[in-house]
């Protein structure tokens, strides 16, 4: 079976009225594409993003559109969808798509990642196949941030190739996918608890975790912002942690700096990523004004991730 990509072309100050039209006409599922609306987005929510994809940014330059999809052989629904885009003095153009398996294509993008020295990042799906002899953390890609591909991530888990001993405990604020977690227990960790302020994140990630053959009490999994929920922290803290890791963006580490010494001992390391270049500066300022001591910087793009310890050596 085809498909129908059908493009309304409209404008940012008609896109919302041009799309209640087409859902009261029956038409559903629609796609808006509009350069105001994604920028309006990221201002509302500056402080959970520290990048943003040019490339992105480039294609949805001056864009305000609409997109919708039909089967090739809805000829009538067509016809009519063009009549009232017609009746608007609105305009659209429509593509076939290529006979395509949707359902699976999606995998194709998600190939096994190799990190560090030890370590390789396989969806499920691929998990069966894998030959390379590397330790391998299997994974759901599909569900949430954290596959690996990441230069942030990357240098964590290459940090904890080199830190994270057999019968370690560890703390992952930030949790996502688990992928940091599942990594720990791979590298021999004894436990690995989990925290996201998403509470879909908790389900994600101890199904992650599942495929990887963990679950309570090596691997929890909770919910909760540890620098407003008390008893959170105070749940948390009935725990020594051998290794914090905090893989998030600056402005979100640097909030949490004050609070991370408390999950920290003299002899734990705490590993924090998703950091630009350009808010390094920043992070390390917070994290020595928390009474933190940053013993190394790791380096990979624009990306950094930095290295600390609770007491000076």
């Amino acid at each position: 079976m085809a498909w129908l990509e059908i493009t309304v072309h409209t404008t940012a100050d008609s896109i919302d009225d041009t799309a209640a039209m087409l859902t009261a006409a029956g038409f559903q599922e629609l796609v808006l594409e509009d350069q105001n609306q994604f920028e309006d987005f990221l201002e509302e929510n500056r402080a959970c993003w520290d990048y943003i994809d040019e490339e992105l940014q480039q294609k949805l330059q001056g864009l305000s559109h609409i997109k919708l999809y039909l089967e090739d052989t809805q000829e009538a629904e067509l016809s009519r969808l063009k009549a009232l885009i017609e009746s608007k003095s609105l305009s659209m153009t429509v593509e076939t798509m290529p006979d395509t398996d949707w359902e699976n294509s999606w995998q194709e993008h998600y190939p096994a990642v190799e990190v560090g020295q030890k370590l390789i990042v396989l969806p499920y799906w691929l998990e069966s196949s894998d030959e390379s002899g590397r330790i391998p953390i299997i994974l759901d890609p599909g569900l949430t941030f954290g596959t690996g591909a990441h230069p942030s991530t990357q240098m964590v888990m290459e940090a904890m190739e080199e830190r994270v001993t057999a019968g370690s405990h560890c703390l992952d604020l930030g949790s996502g996918s688990g992928i940091l977690s599942i990594t720990a227990l791979r590298l021999g960790a004894k436990s690995a608890t989990g925290v996201d302020i998403d509470p879909k994140a908790e389900d994600i990630a101890r199904e992650n975790a599942a495929y990887n053959g963990f679950a309570a009490p090596e691997f929890s999994a909770c919910t909760g912002d540890v620098t407003a929920d008390k008893r959170l922290m105070g749940r948390l803290q009935t725990q020594e942690y051998d290794t914090v890791l905090v893989n998030i963006v600056a402005d979100v580490i640097i909030h949490l700096a004050p609070t991370l010494p408390a999950f920290l001992q003299q002899h734990s390391t705490l590993i924090c990523s998703g950091i630009l270049d350009t808010r390094l500066h920043d992070v390390t300022a917070a994290l020595e004004k928390a009474g933190l001591t940053v013993i190394e910087t790791k380096s990979k793009e624009d990306w950094r991730c930095v290295i600390a310890k609770k007491y000076a050596l």
